[in-house]
């Protein structure tokens, strides 16, 4: 069990104490120029202390439940054109998509790591040292000092768990029930690990296995079982199960939840579950997709039969775009690249979100959306607290899913590539400060930033490069902006140990 003085700014209930840790300050910068990003921080300067609105009773607050799928990329399901001409119909996600809210400009961070934070926090992973996949010899994962939305929505009454990927840190201290989960169950690493076993010159003396665990709140997780290929191909049946049976508990205490069901398909190795493999008979990828759609279905099914469907929240997203290694590379639909780039098909992902008579079936929107946006969107919801002792780049959404308005809350997105802001959106332009290819082909400092309209060229295609210099004028508005926070609230340094405690 964490002591306070541990966690530093966790939420203990509706308020939440002031952090403790240390920080090795560092700047951003681009090509030598000192830079910044996107997003207005929200409550950058103000008091240690967390905002809540007036809270609904608990019985009227809404279950949530977050179904984060890994690498799917934009073109995969049928209602993004894949389905059906990807091998196998998504007839279950694309009935979802029917009842709800369509995004096709929802944006992710460029990794898997970065996006669970940014999500999780409200906030850029850059600023959480959590912007790229950690690979080994650091502290790896989330400061304790960091408010997770889980801890948010504990702390006004919500059950929460998760299962499957967590990807934020892989020791005790830093695992989904020490970050606010109740009880959790999964990987704490990816699922390309699943391969070490079987790998030729393998030894788990020289690199112990990555463990499939659980834990509770409190409590020292334990492990399960190797994650081999085996259990790479029964673990998403198990998180769907384990979901399911989450929601059971709490539509029976009456309750209210946050599930977050982070399933492990399609990331490679892409192998379907034994029940799927052949299903479809056009491999494994095929089988693979049909499976997903059918555990979607059997939480979605779990939903309506406990009787809960108007008061909950159905969200299903990607966390970045597509696999790019071969033979699991995945699609993009019309966007170039795939993951670990800046590359419109790097960053948009499938969005679908559903709230029976909150928000409007059948809408789909074009307008801009981050990832970050999830935690403040969430919480403004439920009335649950928002940091207010640090950037939060965020924003609420809610007013927009509702459809109490047409557009977003926001007109642009910073883009990193590990601590490299390599990218800005701006409404429908796109400029680049560097070139990277592939998430193996070494990024290129540009002399002379790529700036496309991403409506007459939305593949971003160089020979189709505009001229209008005019754009650089909002773009490096909204990077001084994040600046200028920087300088406020330095960046955490990714491997930062704990306790952190933030400068004065």
């Amino acid at each position: 069990m964490q002591t306070t003085a541990s966690r530093g700014a966790k939420i203990a209930g509706p308020a939440a104490a002031p952090g403790a840790s240390a920080l090795s300050r560092r700047g951003l910068l681009l090509g030598g120029t000192s830079l910044g990003a996107a997003a207005v921080a929200l409550g950058a300067g103000l008091p240690a202390q967390l905002v809540q609105a007036q809270a609904p009773a608990p019985q009227a607050r809404p279950n949530i439940l977050f179904i984060l799928v890994d690498n799917l990329g934009y073109g995969e399901l049928g209602v993004y054109g894949g389905g059906a001409t990807r091998g196998a119909p998504t007839l279950r996600i694309d009935r979802l998509a029917s009842e709800g809210l369509r995004l096709t400009n929802m944006n992710m961070e460029t990794q898997c790591t970065p996006s669970r934070s940014s999500i999780l926090t409200g906030r850029y992973a850059i600023r959480s040292g959590t912007h790229s996949v950690p690979f080994g010899g650091v502290a790896d994962g989330l400061t304790q000092w960091e408010v997770t939305l889980a801890e948010a929505l504990s702390g006004v009454g919500y059950a929460t768990a998760l299962y499957g990927k967590w990807h934020l840190g892989s020791q005790d201290g830093r695992l989904p029930n020490d970050q606010g989960f109740d009880e959790w169950y999964g990987i704490p690493r990816t699922t390309d690990e699943a391969m070490w076993p079987g790998s030729s010159g393998y030894s788990p003396g020289i690199m112990p296995p990555e463990q499939i665990m659980e834990g509770r709140k409190g409590e020292k997780s334990r492990e399960i079982a190797v994650y081999d290929t085996e259990q790479r191909r029964v673990i998403d049946a198990e998180i769907t199960q384990r979901s399911v049976a989450f929601m059971e508990r709490q539509a029976q205490a009456r309750k209210p939840f946050f599930a977050f069901a982070a399933l492990t398909q399609p990331h490679l190795p892409t192998l379907p579950n034994p029940a799927f493999a052949g299903k479809t008979g056009n491999g494994d990828w095929a089988d693979m997709l049909a499976e997903m759609d059918h555990n979607v279905g059997h939480m979605l099914d779990a939903v309506e039969r406990l009787g809960i469907g108007d008061n909950t929240i159905v969200i299903f997203a990607s966390d970045n775009g597509p696999e790019f290694i071969k033979p699991w590379d995945g699609w993009a639909g019309p966007w170039r690249g795939q993951y670990f780039t800046a590359w419109e098909g790097g960053i948009r992902v499938p969005f679908l979100i559903r709230w029976p008579g909150r928000i409007p079936a059948g809408r789909v929107s074009d307008e801009i959306v981050h990832g970050v946006d999830l935690f403040p969107t969430l919480a403004g919801i439920v009335a649950a607290p928002v940091p207010t002792d640090r950037p939060i780049d965020g924003v609420d959404q809610s007013g927009f899913f509702t459809g109490r308005t047409e557009k977003s809350g926001r007109e642009g997105i910073l883009i990193w590539c590990a601590d490299r802001l390599q990218a800005v959106k701006w409404r429908n332009f796109k400029v680049h400060f560097y070139r990277q290819d592939t998430m193996v082909s070494p990024p290129i400092k540009l002399g002379i930033p790529l700036l496309f309209n991403l409506y007459t060229n939305p593949r971003e295609d160089e020979d189709k490069v505009i001229t209008d210099s005019w754009i650089f004028g909002p773009v490096l508005k909204m990077v001084g902006t994040f600046e200028a926070s920087v300088k406020k609230h330095p960046l955490i340094a990714m491997g930062t140990p704990d306790p952190y405690v933030p400068p004065i």
